[in-house]
C-alpha cells in the first residue's frame, strides 16, 4: 500500500525551464515593405536576389512541467500578443535547458 506522502510527491512534478523559440512570419500574399526594400538593396549591391521575407524571432525561457505545456502556453503567446492571426504564422521550437 503507497503512503499518502509518496502518493503527493509522486503526483506533483517539479517546473523544469524551456527554451522557446518562436519565429513570426507574414502569411503569403501580405505585403512585406521590409523585405522589399532589402531585396531591391541587395539587388543593388550586385546579389542575385528573388526576394527576401523578414521574420521576427523571440528567444523565451519559461518553467513549466512539460514540454507539452510550453509549447501550448508559447501557442498562446502567439495567439494573444506576438502574432496577428490575420496577417501572421508562427513557428515554436521548444528545448529543455
Amino acid at each position: 500500500m503507497m503512503t499518502k506522502a509518496l502518493k503527493s510527491a509522486r503526483i506533483k512534478t517539479q517546473p523544469m525551464k524551456y527554451h522557446l523559440k518562436i519565429e513570426i512570419s507574414l502569411k503569403p500574399g501580405h505585403s512585406d515593405p521590409e523585405g522589399q526594400t532589402t531585396a531591391s538593396l541587395l539587388k543593388e549591391l550586385g546579389y542575385k536576389v528573388e526576394s527576401v521575407g523578414v521574420s521576427k524571432a523571440y528567444d523565451v525561457i519559461l518553467e513549466v512541467n512539460s514540454s507539452k505545456e510550453a509549447r501550448t502556453e508559447a501557442a498562446e503567446m502567439c495567439k494573444r500578443l506576438l502574432a496577428n492571426p490575420i496577417k501572421d504564422n508562427y513557428h515554436i521550437a521548444v528545448e529543455e535547458t
